[in-house]
């Protein structure tokens, strides 16, 4: 594209040079031919020079490039017809042919291969009787030669041309794109560090927060047996065994590993474990039972089931009043439900949601609720709450039967947290 776009900004120029200095050492000295080649020249100079933006332009206005070559090879001819050795600034006119429209360029290339034919005859004086066929000849050799190579080189310059165009729509795409990834990686990460900040207060939630929870409530219990050791020892004993594993479960969750009890059994024995765990603490009996034939679920189900049931026993010790709880797990052939049921004072679903979960916390509807429908929700399942003042409460949490064998291989670990990422989890926990 240089080497091209060179050569048709300067071989005109060399030509004209060429052409006029020979005709002033060659040519008659007289006047008026001196006036017509020094001002032929000089015109031609000047409108090779204006023509230089059409033939710069990838589509050129038709009527100004038609009007620009008229003149062009109007300037030609006269100095042609002047004198034959201007032939050397002739091959102008098919190198500027190219700013004709389709193939008006080979009109133009006709015309100047009739001026470059007259330069090779020696002159217009030359054509005539016999002289008349050899000047047809050099015009149709001129034009099949100078049109074939005029021709192809224009296709090739608009080949590069497109090719330019290509190039340029490619790296503007290319441009655009990094744009787009670049924004898509910042999303990404974001989303990764919201991911894991939910994921953490939800961990902390259903760890320190809950663990705590049951802590003070077994001192406050030490705090009214003043007088009986035996039970002062027994709720002593349950305190120190709820902050072991509150400790264990939040190292486990700063580790994004699976609650302690399932990463030794399945499910329906981790919610038999986690029942006669809570019962000890809670002073309320729990019962688990198993519907239908238990099997391997892949781990984030059975993760999102257990946290689910462990927030439903949280908040039936903490604000039903309940004497009994029901635990039960049924599998069927494409979705496991996990059952909640207990016999306490209950609440208005309704009311919970026009007042809106932030508010209703002192229901047991705040932040545990909203992190098991989350949990839910990212495994395909959803939560249904029944419940009416003074009939109890029942939590059905329901999940598509995704199995250990089935599971395929999950999506990339999100970004974990940043420090001030994990703070601001610990803060969303305790005042959830």
């Amino acid at each position: 594209m240089v080497e091209s776009a060179t050569v048709q900004r300067w071989i005109p120029y060399a030509g004209l040079a060429v052409s006029l200095t020979l005709a002033l050492i060659i040519g008659p000295r007289t006047g008026v031919y001196y006036t017509v080649v020094l001002g032929g020249s000089a015109a031609a100079a000047l409108w090779v020079r204006r023509g230089r933006a059409l033939l710069d332009a990838p589509n050129p206005p038709v009527l100004r490039a038609t009007v620009y070559y008229a003149v062009l090879l109007a300037l030609l001819a006269t100095l042609i017809l002047t004198s034959p050795l201007f032939g050397f600034f002739g091959f102008t006119g098919y190198l500027h042919a190219m700013v004709l429209p389709g193939r008006t360029k080979l009109f133009g290339i006709a015309g100047t291969a009739g001026a470059m034919a007259t330069t090779q005859m020696g002159g217009i004086v030359n054509i005539h009787g016999a002289g008349v066929y050899l000047y047809l000849v050099l015009v149709a050799v001129n034009l099949l030669i100078a049109g074939t190579l005029t021709v192809t080189g224009a296709a090739e310059e608009e080949h590069r041309r497109e090719l330019a165009e290509a190039n340029e729509r490619l790296h503007e795409m290319l441009e655009e794109n990094a744009g787009l990834h670049a924004q898509l990686v910042a999303q990404a990460r974001e989303a990764g560090v919201l991911d894991e900040r939910q994921r953490l207060a939800g961990e902390i939630h259903d760890t320190i927060a809950q663990g705590l929870t049951g802590i003070v409530r077994q001192l406050e219990v030490v705090e009214r047996f003043d007088d009986d050791v035996e039970r002062r020892k027994h709720h002593l004993t349950l305190a120190r065994e709820l902050a072991r594993e509150s400790l264990a479960e939040a190292r486990r969750s700063v580790q994004a590993l699976r609650p302690g009890p399932l990463a030794v059994a399945q499910l329906p024995e981790a919610l038999a474990e986690l029942a006669a765990s809570w019962s000890r603490t809670a002073g309320i009996e729990a019962r688990v039972e198993v519907s239908g034939e238990a099997v391997a679920l892949s781990p984030e189900v059975e993760v999102a089931l257990f946290r689910a049931a462990q927030e439903a026993l949280a908040n039936a010790g903490k604000y039903s009043g309940a004497g009994r709880v029901g635990v039960t797990v049924s599998y069927t052939s494409d979705v496991v439900v996990l059952d909640v049921v207990d016999d306490g004072a209950g609440f208005d679903p309704e009311e919970v949601r026009r007042r809106g979960a932030d508010s209703a916390s002192e229901n047991g509807t705040g932040y545990g609720l909203s992190a098991m429908r989350s949990r839910l929700r990212q495994v395909g399942g959803t939560l249904t709450i029944e419940s009416e003042p003074g009939d109890g409460t029942a939590i059905s949490a329901a999940v598509p039967l995704v199995t250990l064998a089935a599971e395929t291989a999950s999506a990339g670990a999100s970004a974990r947290a940043s420090t001030g990422a994990v703070a601001e989890a610990v803060t969303e926990a305790v005042t959830g």
